[in-house]
Order: C-alpha cells, then structure tokens, then sequence
C-alpha cells in the first residue's frame, strides 16, 4: 500500500515528510479543533499508526521510530484519548461498582443505547448499503486484532495465556488460511469489492478512522493496557448476535454465501471469545492489577461509544432511523 492522499494540512505534512519533505512540526496542530470529530487529524493518526503494522511501500521501514513523527503522533493521542476520556465520564459515572469486574463490564455493555447498525443492515439495507458497510469495516478487518497482540508483552500468567488462546483463533488456528483478516478479503472478492488491503481508506469515515485508532492508541501504550482490554472486550460481548443478524442481511440481499461466511464464523467464535475476553482477560488482569479497573471500563465505555459514532453516521447517511439497541449492538 502506498500513502493515501491527505484530507487536510496535518495530514498533509505527515505524508510529506514521510516522503522525505517538510518535517511535521512546520504545520501547527489546531489545538481548538476536537480530535475525534477532526477526519484530517484522524487520518494523519492512522497513517503514523500503520508505519508499526504493514507499513508503506513508498516509505522507509524505520521511519516509524522518527521523533518528529512521534512527538506529533503523541500530541494527537493525547488528545483523543482525553476527548474519549470526557464522552465516556457519564456512562462510567453510571456504572455499577459490585466487585466482581465481569459482571460489571456485562451491566456496562447491557445499558448502551446506542444505534444498532446491524439491526437495520439485517431486515432494511440495501444491497449498495450493505456493500457500503462491507467497505467502512475492511479498513479494520484486514488487519483484525492486530492492535491487540502489541498488549501480549505487556501481561503475564493466565491473562497472557487467555489473550494469546484469543489470538490464536482471530489468526486462523495456525492454518493461513483461515485468518480472519484473510475470511474477510474472501468475502469482499465474493462481494465483488476490493479485498487489496488498505483499499478503502479513502472512503473511510472519519468515524471508522477514529475507530481504529483507538486500538492502536490503547495497544500500544504499557500505560493503557487495561483499556486495550476492555475495548477488546466489548467488542467481542457486541459481536456474535449483530454478527448473525448481518449474515442475514447479507443473504437477504442477495450477496453470495462467502461473503455471509465470514460473519456466520464469528457467531460461535465470538460468543466463545466474550467469556474469555471478560472473565480471564479483564477479570484476571484487574485481580491481578486493581488499579486498572477504572481503565479497563474505559475502554469497554470508549468502544460503545465509537461504535455508536460510526452506527449513528452510516443509519444517517442512508437516511435510516436508528434502530433500537439491545445492549449487543456492533459487529
């Protein structure tokens, strides 16, 4: 994949110095301007994030460790992270406090609201909708839990051990093949859509991009490692029913079976992987570490409410009212 095109002057002088030109630091970063809401300042986040994934091709391996780029890039996660940080305060003031940190990350998850995108992709998408969605979820799909696996070096015991078992099924069981990034580049060539990775970011919302920066933003921090965890795990307690019901929808469309695939196989994974997730991962690490409990809610709260961010924009975009949530809303 080769550097995208900017949307704004941040991204801009991201891209350009990566190439070789004008350092960062000569374009002032708009300090007014909310991060989360800011699509130039989200795409110059992922671009700094994906020089520690795949990388570009037109851009030197070891620019990922250039300072300029991480004093920016460390600017703009700081501020994400305290824009999540004030969104996320009256869900977290809300939340139950029982002592038994599974239980209280499944109240969490049940008291969302949010918009339930999969819902109406299962009985009201078109087929070109269903199409969009397909598009806005590869620029995370064809590098899924990735962001998470920076987290492993950074646990020990039973929680690393939980993680990894995590892990190893999102990778396919040892069989290639059976990646679920590689399940998913399957079911966009079915959908007749490009499964070249990296293909639609120039489509991405600026809701998908925040989305996906958060889990670099928590995985590869030490500090954030409970947060990355509760956001992981929230998304797999909000994903094995709105997987199911977007199979459906991908079927009642009309889509071939190999697109429908990938999603039937996160039905049974996912509801395996939310129990693994809550109750060894983040119930393990906070028993082991107390102190992380506040943050491992946060990043449960961050990932609702990113998912809501990107349900809410697409329902708008189609003109769609929001469905009704029930707690296991984002796929």
């Amino acid at each position: 994949m080769n550097l995208p095109e900017p949307r704004g002057p941040l991204s801009a002088a991201v891209i350009a110095s990566l190439r070789g030109g004008t350092p960062p630091e000569a374009v002032a970063v708009d300090e007014q301007v909310p991060v989360l809401s800011d699509e130039d300042a989200q795409l110059a986040l992922w671009v700094l994030f994906e020089l520690h994934f795949r990388g570009f091709d037109d851009v030197a391996g070891d620019r990922e460790w250039d300072p300029a780029l991480l004093r920016l890039r460390g600017n703009l996660e700081a501020r994400m992270e305290a824009e999540l940080r004030e969104a996320t305060r009256p869900a977290l003031h809300a939340a139950p406090d029982s002592g038994d940190l599974a239980e209280d990350l499944f109240a969490l998850v049940a008291a969302d609201h949010g918009p339930s995108l999969a819902s109406y992709l299962h009985r009201h998408a078109t087929r070109e909708q269903v199409l969009e969605f397909l598009a806005q979820r590869s620029v995370y799909a064809l590098k899924e839990s990735d962001a998470h696996s920076f987290v492993l070096g950074r646990l020990d015991g039973p929680v690393k051990a939980a993680l990894a078992e995590i892990q190893y099924d999102e990778y396919g069981g040892g069989r290639p093949e059976r990646l679920h990034s590689t399940l998913y580049a399957d079911a966009l060539r079915a959908a007749g859509l490009d499964d070249t990775y990296g293909a639609y970011l120039p489509q991405a919302h600026v809701e998908t991009l925040a989305a996906n920066n958060a889990q670099a933003v928590f995985g590869l921090r030490r500090r954030l490692r409970g947060a990355a965890m509760g956001l992981m795990a929230a998304f797999e307690a909000t994903s094995s029913l709105p997987c199911r019901r977007i199979a459906a929808g991908i079927e009642r469309v009309g889509l071939p079976a190999a697109t429908a695939a990938y999603f039937h196989e996160h039905v049974e994974a996912d509801a395996v992987h939310e129990q693994v997730a809550v109750r060894d991962v983040c119930a393990g690490l906070v028993a082991r570490e107390p102190r992380l409990r506040a943050d491992v809610l946060f990043g449960v709260a961050a990932s609702l409410h990113l998912d809501a961010l990107v349900g809410g924009r697409m329902l708008a975009r189609w003109g769609a009212a929001p469905q009704v949530a029930d707690g296991r809303r984002s796929a």
